[in-house]
């Protein structure tokens, strides 16, 4: 069907923070990403993920000029067809904007420089070494050896390989986007943010699906947009999405919130990269969320022995591919269910094929963890 959309004119203001999809994090190019302040190089600037309030985790304000793209009519596009062990959920309205914020990164170096960085193990206080590799910054209450002890535990899950439903893919902050293409730079009208399924988070969710689908564990990709037109609230609509799929499908052990971050001082962008089997690909950071005591999260343990688990596991198979675990006081919807964790794909710097490449590499990651637990191992 042949759609007429109206001309967007959005703005992302130079020198303002770009858009991360929860919080904005300052970086010049020589921070040693997430380390303290006493162990950086002069002159460096810490990554210092800011607290977030007991019950609820903040959304960024957000500040947009121009009209949105809006389509005057409804496209008509088929939903996805389920294959394999996957399960693809989208409703009728999330289809219709699949092009109400269409693609756009034009090529120039209006915006500011990209920086690509393989971020390394760190040191310091708040960084302890998993086991088998891999490594959890810790930023709570727990001591490192009591966390280390911790991250030991295996998840306590039902999980089978048999094509029962035991992952949820999910997006709270679906429209988030990549660069098209490694140039070095970013034109300044790219906002790194589009309804296109393709081009969004979307992309990197169906090839973690297709990952799983292969290892015979069944998988429902709910492909739902949450956060457009209204960024705000979109915490609130995947929780219920969340609480949605649990009820139609109650095997579900495993529930990802596939996101991408966003590193940059408001002109240079760092995209955090790793070369697997001779491809680049983009990193990626977990978060496991801690609980003060009146989050609402008693089961929070839970998640981040499954949250050490998928770490060492994809240290073991592709070393260099992950970014410490991030274990603090963040809730995210992790309280709904055991196996919640949050996955950070990459940053606005990096190309959609090294995302891409990154979603099919934390599927093969997740489908070998999966296995071992089914084994008895962890």
């Amino acid at each position: 069907m042949r759609i007429r959309l109206k001309t967007a004119a959005l703005l992302c203001g130079t020198g303002t923070l770009l858009l991360s999809g929860r919080y904005a994090v300052p970086l010049m190019q020589h921070t040693l990403i997430g380390a303290p302040a006493e162990v950086q190089a002069s002159g460096a600037v810490m990554q210092q993920a800011p607290s977030a309030p007991a019950a609820a985790d903040p959304e960024p304000a957000v500040t947009q000029s121009g009209t949105e793209t809006v389509p005057e009519v409804h496209a008509e596009n088929p939903a996805p067809e389920n294959t394999g062990n996957i399960i693809n959920i989208e409703s009728d309205g999330s289809q219709a904007m699949w092009f109400s914020r269409l693609y756009s990164c034009p090529d120039s170096d209006s915006g500011g420089k990209i920086i690509d960085r393989h971020f390394s193990a760190q040191k310091g206080a708040q960084f302890l070494n998993l086991t088998n590799g891999g490594q959890v910054r810790n930023c709570t209450f727990w001591s490192n050896s009591d966390l280390l002890a911790e991250s030991k535990i295996a998840p306590s899950l039902d999980l089978k390989m048999d094509g029962t439903p035991m992952v949820l893919i999910y997006h709270t902050h679906t429209t988030e986007s990549f660069v098209s293409e490694k140039t070095g730079a970013y034109d300044a009208s790219c906002i790194f943010r589009t309804t296109e399924p393709d081009k969004n988070m979307v992309m990197v969710g169906d090839a973690i699906a297709e990952q799983l689908s292969a290892a015979g564990i069944g998988v429902v990709h709910a492909r739902e947009i949450h956060d457009y037109p209204v960024w705000s609230g979109a915490y609130s609509n995947s929780a219920k999405t969340i609480q949605s799929v649990l009820e139609q499908y109650p095997s579900i052990c495993i529930a990802l919130d596939i996101h991408r971050d966003a590193i940059s001082d408001g002109s240079t962008v760092v995209a955090p990269v790793c070369t697997i089997n001779g491809n680049q690909s983009a990193q990626i950071m977990i978060i496991s969320g801690c609980d003060k005591g009146n989050m609402g999260m008693p089961n929070y343990r839970e998640n981040f022995h499954l949250a050490s688990a998928i770490q060492q596991t994809a240290e073991g198979m592709f070393p260099g591919f992950t970014r410490p675990i991030l274990f603090d006081y963040r809730k995210y919807n992790q309280n709904l269910t055991n196996g919640s964790l949050l996955i950070e794909v990459g940053s606005q710097g990096n190309t959609l094929e090294e995302a891409r490449y990154a979603g099919e590499l934390v599927g093969k990651s997740l489908s070998e963890t999966i296995r071992k637990l089914c084994e008895g191992g962890n």
